[in-house]
């Protein structure tokens, strides 16, 4: 069994990491203004609404008694109309997401959490409902959720490279994916097209470290993957630097060619860039697949 002041330090070491990345969150999201995401007004839904005077062509059994027994005017009770807005993440968590070249920048992982999670602030404030892509977290409102989606952030994968997931997608819903996305294309690929045979359209956001756009490395260099499941040494770093360079950029081309094609907005977020800017650039694109 268990001692008490064990299972309280190893649940507090389990908790940590969320409530800073839930504060860094906070914070970027309080920098957006919000918009009008949820579209709401009144019609068919399970939300109270407002309520309304009576008016020509109502029936009897639309009147709420209780409300309307507080003074001498008949009101209808209405529920909140809903368009079916709601926002599935995927945020990749592996091991690649974890590099920083220094000390004084965020890892890839915790700038795509903070903006994951900064962004499922503002649409849950917004009236939207937002989940996670696999079913581990189906889209719901509420500040609970946030706490539920801080939790689920603050987990770190044992994989070397992310595989997007697009599992329980509901239809016509939107979606926003971020990782590096340095892995194999083809799983992204499948899933935009999964997502996109289902009516789904989102943001794709692939975050780099500046490191990993410049390729400065000369010389003798050893080249280790965040899982330490491959490794590399050459003695003339600086002689792949241009094929590399050509991969990298071959990748994003087919990253915005997929996006392009499955109707969703791509964008290249460098870990040394603001936070911010990326949010509100996040937040635009989101605004703009309402209609």
């Amino acid at each position: 069994m268990t001692e008490p002041l064990v299972l309280r330090s190893l649940a507090e070491e389990e908790a940590a990491p969320f409530p800073p990345l839930l504060a860094r969150a906070e914070h970027l999201a309080g920098t957006v203004l919000l918009g009008e995401h949820g579209r709401r007004r009144a019609g068919l839904g399970d939300d109270f609404w407002q309520y309304r005077p009576v008016q020509p062509g109502d029936s009897l059994r639309m009147v709420d008694w209780r409300r309307s027994a507080r003074g001498d005017d008949r009101y209808v009770r209405e529920r909140e109309w809903t368009v079916a807005q709601s926002v599935m993440l995927w945020v990749d968590q592996a091991a690649s997401m974890q590099f920083a070249s220094s000390k004084d920048l965020p890892s890839k992982g915790e700038r795509a959490r903070v903006l994951a999670l900064a962004a499922a602030i503002l649409l849950i404030r917004g009236g939207e409902r937002v989940g996670l892509t696999g079913g581990s977290l189906p889209p719901r409102r509420g500040e609970v959720q946030i706490l539920r989606l801080a939790e689920a952030f603050s987990r770190d994968g044992i994989e070397e490279y992310g595989t997007p997931e697009a599992r329980a997608m509901l239809p016509m819903s939107r979606a926003l994916f971020i990782s590096d996305f340095l892995g194999d294309p083809e799983p992204a690929e499948q899933a935009l097209a999964k997502a996109a045979d289902r009516g789904v359209r989102g943001v794709l956001i692939q975050v780099l470290d500046p490191t990993e756009e410049a390729f400065p490395f000369r010389g003798r260099t050893v080249f280790e993957s965040m899982g330490r499941g491959l490794r590399h040494e050459t003695l003339k770093a600086d002689d792949l630097r241009g094929r590399y360079l050509e991969r990298l950029a071959e990748r994003k081309e087919r990253l915005g060619q997929l996006c392009a094609t499955t109707g969703w907005r791509f964008h290249v977020h460098h870990t040394d860039a603001s936070a911010q800017s990326a949010l509100l650039w996040l937040w635009q694109a989101m605004e703009a697949g309402t209609a």
